[in-house]
């Protein structure tokens, strides 16, 4: 019996590295889709996570700084009638990671901070919170009766608020390109994950509006496009979603 030639080897290694091709590529296809999915359901109950505590508290947390661990800063330790403090300041929004601690939220890494489904250091679940004059009451959403003080009908009629777009192209960093493009133009709060690409993302022309510390975000469509790289995911808080969770808790009106 004679064995196999060269060539023969060779074109059945040929077949074999396509059958694998054939399967590891969908395989890495739903790993990435579960990752997606995970990292959606974290970014919802992180939401939930702070609805429930502005129910009990009458205002929402403060962002965890990047040396907090977990915990929200303010000004002032523990009181909630100071601002937030400066480490979380971005332009017209208080910009930083989710206060995982602060609000109970598990799991989190040892050093006190949510990620999402990807599980590094660098995706660490983000977390913006307006910090607009409303009725003339500063910083309204994270001081103590400060949206009972700035008034439901003020804080739903602002236009100081976050703004989540469904494209970066022209954005600024006060607004959208254009009212066809907002997704919400009076968000409250933002939480966000930065994905897969972390930290290496920020690619322009939309990642980038997620990390430069404004109160303009974007959640755009998924994409491993050049030069319309996305894959960060995002939810938010508008004033009719905070509302009725306040209003069920007595603390609104």
């Amino acid at each position: 019996m004679r064995g196999f030639s060269l060539v023969e080897l060779a074109i059945a290694s040929l077949i074999m590295a396509l059958l694998l091709g054939s399967i590891i590529v969908p395989l890495q296809g739903q790993v990435r889709t579960r990752k997606l999915d995970e990292t959606q359901r974290i970014l919802d109950q992180a939401r939930e996570a702070v609805l429930g505590y502005a129910a009990a508290n009458g205002y929402l947390p403060c962002p965890a700084s990047s040396t907090s661990n977990g915990q929200e800063v303010l000004t002032t330790a523990g009181n909630h009638n100071s601002a937030c403090h400066a480490s979380v300041t971005g332009t017209n929004a208080y910009v930083g990671f989710l206060p995982a601690v602060t609000l109970g939220f598990t799991p989190v890494d040892g050093s006190g901070y949510a990620l999402d489904a990807w599980g590094l250091t660098q995706n660490r679940i983000r977390y913006a919170v307006a910090n607009a004059t409303v009725n003339l009451v500063t910083n309204p959403f994270t001081k103590t009766n400060g949206m009972r003080s700035a008034t439901m009908a003020s804080i739903q009629s602002a236009t100081t608020l976050l703004y989540v777009c469904r494209t970066g192209t022209g954005v600024t960093a006060t607004g959208c390109a254009a009212a066809a493009d907002e997704l919400s133009d009076n968000a409250i709060a933002v939480i966000w994950s930065l994905g897969e690409n972390a930290p290496t993302g920020g690619s322009a022309p939309h990642e980038d509006k997620n990390l430069n510390n404004t109160r303009v975000f974007v959640l755009a469509p998924y994409s491993t496009t050049g030069g319309a790289v996305f894959d960060d995911q995002l939810t938010w808080i508008g004033p009719p979603m905070l509302f009725s969770k306040l209003i069920a808790a007595g603390q609104l009106p």
